[in-house]
């Protein structure tokens, strides 16, 4: 392993295009799709969100590392994306909670980067070509020829049909205490949240708000949630396409019918999208960082909202519709892009159930999104009373 300022590395792109810098992190070969987060800060919390599985993460913002890392803002267990592309990684990290510098972190977990290139010219060319299979390879690998490099970018997986929140999923249960954050009274109420690649900050939000918060593996059955006898039912975001999340649509469909609350976030909104009948897709090069404008058309407010998604629910923006499975009654698009005008929340008018294409956790922010905890918890103490 050499470190990663003295050896030659280059990202291959499956359309062909190459990109020539040198190491950041360990040395070595990594594959993925390469997608950009166009978040000015919070690294670190991009870097350990689930949902980037699978991904190589091209940042935006030029200058990289310069708070260093520490053990307080990553958002899960590890860092998960498959490779990091920066354009000027910090000689040195400046920052009064840093413990260690970017790239001993990057090292440390064997995460595969590169520096030192045009990442402005990348992101304009993955916006108008779309995300794509990609390749960061640096060290000895960086010298093999180009076409063999591109080769093996073309005969990896694509992101469109891979299923992931399984593989980043926990293994176990754990509960997360409302006391643990400040709430000194008995808890208002329980929920139970499947963890397809949950973000840290999503049970602290809740728990901050005296909800007490059973974490489920992704495998988890419709008895088992049912023992905890929940208030309300949440899934979290998570990596991959939901077209393959058959087993979590089969259960959110059992769990819409018992008419038991839910609050779904990211991947939990497309499997709403899907339990209630309707489609989804991929988006050309999706939506990454935290300053995407949403509006919410309850209220006719502007949020500035986290966003990170590849694919979207394909559903009626104007209007209230019959779900396509009909039994589940009347529904709207809560909430849309303004960018693009891509479905970012849907609310069922019949049954107590509401989704989220974004991140209303926000961490490392913004907060405009912040009511959608409230607004989960008065619909959960409105069906309990």
């Amino acid at each position: 392993m050499s470190h990663s300022t003295s050896s030659p590395a280059i990202l291959v792109l499956e359309d062909g295009k190459v990109f020539r810098g040198t190491s950041y992190g360990k040395t070595g070969s990594t594959l993925g799709e390469a997608v950009f987060s166009t978040g000015m800060t919070g690294y670190q919390e991009t870097l350990t969100d689930p949902s980037y599985a699978g991904q190589i993460v091209v940042q935006t913002a030029p200058h990289i590392g310069n708070t260093g890392v520490n053990s307080e803002d990553a958002e899960s267990r590890k860092i998960w994306v498959a490779g990091y592309v920066v354009r000027d990684a910090a000689r040195r990290a400046s920052n009064w909670r840093s413990e260690r510098t970017l790239d001993e972190e990057l090292i440390d977990q064997n995460i595969i980067g590169i520096q030192g290139i045009d990442t402005r010219a990348l992101t304009r060319h993955l916006r108008s070509a779309g995300s794509m299979r990609s390749g960061i390879f640096s060290g000895d690998d960086a010298r093999r020829p180009e076409a063999e490099l591109i080769e093996e970018v073309k005969n990896s997986e694509q992101m469109k049909g891979r299923k992931l929140a399984e593989s980043v999923s926990i293994d176990s249960a754990f509960v997360v205490e409302p006391k643990d954050f400040g709430w000194a009274e008995e808890p208002k109420a329980t929920i139970v949240a499947v963890d397809l690649g949950i973000k840290a900050m999503t049970p602290q939000r809740f728990a901050e708000r005296g909800v007490r918060v059973h974490v489920v593996p992704a495998d988890t059955t419709l008895e088992e949630i049912q023992s905890y006898n929940p208030d309300g039912f949440f899934m979290s975001n998570g990596p991959g396409d939901p077209a393959t999340a058959d087993a979590q649509v089969d259960l959110l469909r059992s769990v819409l019918k018992n008419k038991t609350p839910f609050f779904g976030i990211c991947f939990g909104n497309q499997i709403l999208g899907r339990a209630l009948g309707f489609g989804t897709y991929k988006l050309p090069f999706g939506h990454r960082g935290i300053n995407q404008p949403v509006l919410d058309k309850l209220t006719g407010k502007v949020e500035i909202t986290a966003q990170n998604h590849g694919f979207a629910v394909d559903a009626p923006v104007e209007g209230t519709t019959t779900a396509p499975i009909a039994e589940f009654g009347e529904v709207e698009v809560s909430h849309v892009g303004l960018n693009d005008q891509v479905v970012e929340g849907i609310r069922c008018l019949d049954i107590p159930a509401f989704s989220v294409q974004y991140h209303p956790e926000a961490a490392a922010g913004p907060h405009d999104s912040a009511y959608l905890f409230d607004r989960f918890i008065d619909l959960m103490l409105e069906n309990k009373n």
